[in-house]
């Protein structure tokens, strides 16, 4: 201020020292010859190594999946992230029209499952098929049966397993419940829909071309994408199998979900239940 000043006397011809401006304004001098000096910011070690470490075994998380798996808080690790430019790059989103879509949410476990397929490179035994089912309430990984085949056979072998593991065997369900997925040649079969049926279920299907409409399934599929197929080499069908069995139970017991609060798919199921 007292630099604008004098500037502004110095236009008009006057010119007056910045003692005597200070002294007029009773202003101290050090605060206008004052230069204020920001310090770099620095990283503790005990907080970046671990870090590094995660995040290098593991590239596709993010820092609240890295906080909550340390025990860090959530606004420290996000600083270090964005200080070492370890953020996760995000796809590139254009416009996308997007019709009303039905919400594949659920308020409770057991209300409403969804399924679908993705194909696996599975190495000498070239392209394979994958087949989930999960929870749509806790997000929970249910299912899943990895074949060479893409037929009906591979999906129903995904339901069958999910509704062991969720009920303990194989027969109609308590309570009816509904199983969502797209139109394709699978869920829509003879031998699929009478399947289905006689466990109970009732299937619901989205609109075609719309697979947002099954977007929790299709979130999953991507995670499995990019936090377990796209960073390893297969082998063979067996090795496919065994590797995605791990990830799975990883992602059931020990991924946390922000949109559980932080809380695992198992965790979620054990509390609503």
């Amino acid at each position: 201020m007292i630099e604008t000043i004098r500037q502004g006397l110095q236009q008009d011809g006057f010119t007056v020292s910045i003692s005597k401006l200070c002294q007029w304004f009773a202003i101290p001098r050090r605060t206008v010859y004052y230069q204020p000096v920001k310090a770099a910011p620095k990283v503790q070690e005990r907080f970046a190594a671990p870090i590094k470490a995660m995040i290098t075994e593991e590239p596709s998380f993010g820092y609240r999946t890295v906080a909550h798996l340390l025990g860090f808080n959530k606004n420290t690790v996000q600083r270090i992230f964005q200080l070492m430019r370890w953020q996760v790059k995000k796809r590139p989103v254009g416009f996308r029209p997007r019709i009303q879509a039905l919400p594949s949410v659920a308020t409770a476990p057991n209300e409403r499952w969804a399924t679908d397929l993705c194909r696996v490179w599975a190495g000498r035994d070239g392209w394979a098929v994958l087949a989930l089912v999960i929870d749509c309430h806790t997000r929970e990984l249910l299912g899943w049966h990895l074949s060479r085949s893409g037929k009906a056979k591979t999906a129903e072998a995904a339901l069958e397993q999910a509704l062991i593991a969720r009920f303990g065997t194989l027969g109609r369900v308590p309570v009816p419940f509904l199983l969502r997925s797209d139109n394709g040649l699978v869920f829509t079969s003879r031998s699929y829909t009478a399947l289905v049926r006689s466990y109970g279920l009732q299937q619901e299907f989205i609109t075609p071309h719309c697979p947002e409409q099954n977007g929790m399934v299709e979130r999953v599929i991507r995670t499995l994408r990019e936090q377990c197929v796209h960073r390893t080499r297969f082998e063979t069908l067996q090795h496919a199998s065994r590797v995605l069995g791990d990830w799975i139970t990883f992602y059931n017991h020990r991924r946390p979900h922000q949109a559980l609060g932080m809380k695992t798919p198992a965790a979620t199921f054990a509390l609503a239940a």
